[in-house]
C-alpha cells in the first residue's frame, strides 16, 4: 500500500496569485523597471492629446495666431517692416509659445490627483517616479508640435534662417531643454495648489513678466533702465538671445552655455523639490 503524498503552497502565495488573476495586476516584485514604467506613463501623456485633440490648440493655433499678430500688428511700429520684425521676434515668439505650454505639465498633474487616479498609481508595483517622469517626456512632443508650426507658418510668410537647418535644429534643441527643466517647478505647483485653474493662474502671473519683460519682443536699449536690470538677468533672455544666435548663423557659445547651466540648475533643484513633494502627496 503506498501512501499518496500531496505538498500544498503557502496561503499567502495563493492569495498573491489569486488577487494577480482576478485583478489583472503583476503580483509582488514583478512590477516594470524604471525605463519600462516611464515608457508607460509617456505613451499616456500621447494618448490622451490623441482622445482629447483640443489639447493641442495651445501648441498649433495659439502659435499661428501670435506669429501672425506680432509680425503685422507690431513689426511695422517697432522696426520698420514686418520682414525685419519677424527676424528679430520669432526667436522670442518660439520662446514664449513653448514656455507657456510648460505649464499644461502641472495643470494634467492636478487634474489626475483631483479624480484620484494617483492612488491607482500609487497601487501599481512601478518605479514611483515614472508617472511624473512619463509626463515630462510626453510634453517634450508638444514642444517639439508647437516649434515646428511657428516655424512652418513663419516660413510662408517670408523667414529665412540664416543659421540653415543646423541653426534652427539648435534653436529648438535647446528650448526643449530649458522648457523640460521648467517643467519642473509646475509639478510643484500643481502637487500643491488645489485645483487646475489655480494651477494655471498661479503659472501665467510668473510666465507673462518673465516672457513680456525681456528682449524677445523688443530690444532692451529702448527701455528705463531699472527694467534693463531685470531684462539682463531675466533666464527667458538668456533662452532667447541664444536661440537667436542659433537662427542668424552667429551662435555665441556663452549665451549657449548660461541656457544649459540655468537649465541644469533648475532640474538639481526643483525636481528634487518635486519628488518630495510627490511622494508625500501620495
Amino acid at each position: 500500500m503506498t501512501v499518496r503524498q500531496t505538498t500544498e503552497r503557502p496561503a499567502s502565495e495563493l492569495d498573491t496569485r489569486l488577487i494577480s488573476a482576478v485583478t489583472g495586476a503583476p503580483p509582488p516584485g514583478a512590477g516594470a523597471g524604471a525605463l519600462r514604467a516611464t515608457l508607460a506613463f509617456t505613451w499616456r501623456a500621447l494618448l490622451k492629446i490623441k482622445h482629447v485633440p483640443e489639447q493641442l490648440l495651445d501648441a498649433t493655433l495659439f502659435p499661428i495666431m501670435f506669429t501672425l499678430m506680432f509680425t503685422y500688428v507690431f513689426g511695422g511700429a517697432m522696426i520698420g517692416s514686418p520682414e525685419a520684425y519677424l527676424r528679430y521676434a520669432l526667436p522670442g515668439i518660439l520662446a514664449q509659445t513653448v514656455v507657456f505650454i510648460t505649464m499644461y505639465t502641472a495643470v494634467t498633474l492636478n487634474t489626475d490627483i483631483e479624480r484620484g487616479s494617483f492612488d491607482r498609481f500609487r497601487s501599481q508595483p512601478v518605479w514611483r517616479p515614472a508617472p511624473l517622469v512619463g509626463a515630462l517626456l510626453g510634453d517634450t512632443l508638444r514642444y517639439g508640435v508647437a516649434s515646428a508650426f511657428v516655424l512652418g507658418i513663419s516660413i510662408l510668410i517670408g523667414y529665412r534662417a540664416p543659421g540653415g537647418l543646423a541653426g534652427v535644429a539648435g534653436a529648438i534643441t535647446l528650448l526643449v531643454v530649458f522648457c523640460s527643466a521648467l517643467s519642473w517647478l509646475w509639478l510643484i505647483v500643481g502637487l500643491t495648489v488645489r485645483t487646475p485653474a489655480a494651477v494655471m493662474g498661479a503659472s501665467t502671473m510668473i510666465l507673462f513678466p518673465l516672457t513680456f519683460v525681456s528682449s524677445a519682443f523688443a530690444p532692451p536699449e529702448t527701455m528705463p533702465a531699472w527694467v534693463r536690470e531685470f531684462v539682463a538677468v531675466n533666464p527667458v533672455t538668456l533662452l532667447v538671445e541664444a536661440a537667436r544666435g542659433l537662427l542668424d548663423g552667429v551662435p555665441d557659445a556663452g549665451d549657449v552655455t548660461r541656457v544649459l547651466a540655468v537649465s541644469g540648475a533648475m532640474t538639481v533643484v526643483f525636481a528634487p523639490i518635486a519628488l518630495w513633494f510627490y511622494n508625500r502627496r501620495t
